[in-house]
C-alpha cells in the first residue's frame, strides 16, 4: 500500500522482527522496529505511524503498557498486538487494554499480512468518511459514538476499540440480518478474515460483556444460521 504512514513493529526477537518487517516492506509499507518497549512508546508517540504492531512480552515495558499509554495519546491508533499467551484471558486482557486485534505466536504470515490490510484501510475509512453520531439507544443499552461511551442497565461499560464498533455497527441496524462478510468489511476492512474465528469471538466477548449470556435476560445479539447477525432491541 504505497503512500500509506508506516508501520512500527515493536519486537524484540530478531528472528522474528526482521522477516516480518521485510514482508511488511514488500507488501509496500515502510516499516521501523523497536526492540524494547520504551522505546516503542517513544517512537510511537513521537512518529506518525499508521499501524503499531506491538509484541506483548517487550522488554522494560510490557506490550499491555505500552497499548495503555498509546490508546491514552493516540485514541484511533490501530495496533495489533502478537502473543506466544493462546490463553483466551490473555486475549480479552489485550483487547480491553486498547488493541485492535490481536495475532498468537506462532503465526501464519498470510493470516498476519491480512489483519495488518485490513487494520491500515479500515483507518484510512474511518479518517475519510463522516460518521453518524447520534447516541443510539436499545433500551438497556445505550451507545454513544461521540464519546465513546457504553451503559448497559445503567452502569458504564468497558469495550476494547473493536468491539465497540461491532456493537455499534450492529446497533446501527435494528432487527436487520447482516452477513458475516458485511461485518468483515465494515468493522475490520477486509474479508479476507473470513476464514478466522476473529469475528465469532469478539461477538462472543461483545456478548458476555453487555449481558446477553445472562440466563434471565433476553437477548441481543442473535446468530441467524448460514447468514450472520441481527441486533434486537
Amino acid at each position: 500500500m504505497p503512500g500509506t504512514r508506516p508501520v512500527l513493529l515493536a519486537e524484540d526477537d530478531a528472528a522474528i522482527a526482521e522477516p516480518l518487517a521485510r514482508a511488511l516492506t514488500r507488501e509496500g509499507n515502510r516499516c521501523d522496529i523497536a526492540a524494547t518497549g520504551p522505546e516503542a512508546l517513544e517512537k510511537v508517540l513521537d512518529g506518525d505511524y499508521g499501524l503499531l504492531i506491538l509484541d506483548l512480552g517487550l522488554p522494560g515495558m510490557d506490550g499491555l503498557e505500552v497499548c495503555r499509554r498509546v490508546r491514552a495519546e493516540l485514541p484511533t491508533m490501530p495496533v495489533l498486538m502478537l502473543t506466544a499467551r493462546t490463553d483466551e484471558v490473555d486475549f480479552v486482557v489485550g483487547l480491553d487494554a486498547g488493541a485492535d486485534d490481536y495475532v498468537g505466536k506462532p503465526f501464519r504470515l498470510a493470516e498476519l499480512l491480512a489483519r495488518v490490510r485490513a487494520l491500515m484501510r479500515r483507518s484510512v475509512v474511518v479518517a475519510e468518511e463522516p460518521e453518524s453520531l447520534e447516541t443510539l439507544d436499545s433500551g438497556d443499552i445505550q451507545l454513544d459514538p461521540k464519546a465513546r461511551r457504553v451503559v448497559v442497565d445503567g452502569e458504564d461499560l468497558t469495550l476494547a476499540n473493536r468491539e465497540f464498533e461491532l456493537l455499534r455497527f450492529l446497533m446501527e441496524r435494528p432487527g436487520e440480518v447482516t452477513s458475516r462478510d458485511e461485518i468483515l468489511e465494515t468493522v475490520w476492512g477486509s474479508t479476507d478474515l473470513r476464514s478466522s474465528k476473529t469475528l465469532d469471538m469478539h461477538i462472543s466477548w461483545v456478548r458476555r460483556k453487555i449481558g446477553d449470556d445472562h440466563p434471565k435476560k433476553r437477548k441481543h445479539i442473535v446468530t441467524v444460521r448460514g447468514v450472520g447477525f441481527r441486533f434486537d432491541p
